[in-house]
């Protein structure tokens, strides 16, 4: 798997994005953005790495499990591991019967009024949350530099579906009808993105085609947002 270097100014490399604590004298790893499970085999050879701290990386294991899992049998339907396409949630299912029987629990299938069998799946959202953070300030500092150590003062995950057109027409549109608004700086990641169309569609970088893309916007704050499996947005909004 390739490593792309981040344009990062070496100020900004002495803390972990995630609890804030100096990586001088810690253990540190090299995390993948997004998170590997998320992406589906053959998974792309250039993914973005972001070097945090050991507990932290650590600490995130089983909330991302829970996350590709849930979202996997969401998308099957199903929480048969035979019938999921994400070979890590089939895993998953086969060696954590507990994971499995939570998730089975959270769905609950209803009736609409004209007949139709409809199901409906209620996550754990506090670990969606904290993977769909985790995964924003890890796209905000490789894109831009920006250790993202503050709270964020909004934080949004919902199915497309869900969306009305016009909800759904702003969160994937372009911003300032197609401007730029703000530019970033020289020798960021997202220059020479904008510069190149490095794996780029419009103002998305497109990790994986159909299962993960995601942009990074910086004017009077910074906005992350991601799309996974073209089925569930995210948005984290820091303000400046």
């Amino acid at each position: 798997m390739h490593k792309i270097e981040e344009f990062v100014d070496e100020r900004q490399k002495s803390w972990c994005i995630h609890c804030a604590r100096p990586l001088a004298g810690l253990e540190t790893n090299e995390d993948h953005v997004p998170s590997k499970g998320l992406l589906v085999k053959p998974r792309p050879h250039h993914l973005p790495i972001v070097i945090i701290c050991k507990e932290c990386n650590t600490s995130f294991s089983l909330d991302e499990q829970y996350v590709v899992t849930f979202l996997s049998c969401v998308l099957a339907g199903s929480t048969d591991p035979e019938k999921q396409s994400n070979a890590s949630a089939a895993r998953a299912l086969v060696d954590s019967t507990a994971l499995r029987a939570r998730i089975e629990r959270s769905r609950t299938e209803y009736v609409t009024h004209g007949g139709e069998t409809r199901v409906l799946w209620k996550p754990d959202s506090s670990r969606v949350e904290r993977v769909v953070l985790k995964n924003a300030r890890g796209h905000a500092y490789f894109e831009y530099g920006e250790p993202m150590l503050d709270a964020p003062a909004h934080v949004s995950i919902v199915p497309l579906e869900c969306m009305t057109t016009e909800e759904r027409q702003d969160f994937e549109g372009p911003s300032d009808q197609g401007n730029l608004a703000a530019w970033p700086e020289v020798g960021s990641r997202m220059l020479t993105r904008l510069l190149t169309g490095e794996d780029t569609e419009g103002e998305w970088v497109v990790v994986q085609e159909g299962i993960y893309r995601y942009s990074v916007q910086q004017d009077g704050g910074l906005r992350v947002r991601s799309i996974l499996y073209e089925y569930l947005a995210t948005e984290v909004q820091w303000e400046h």
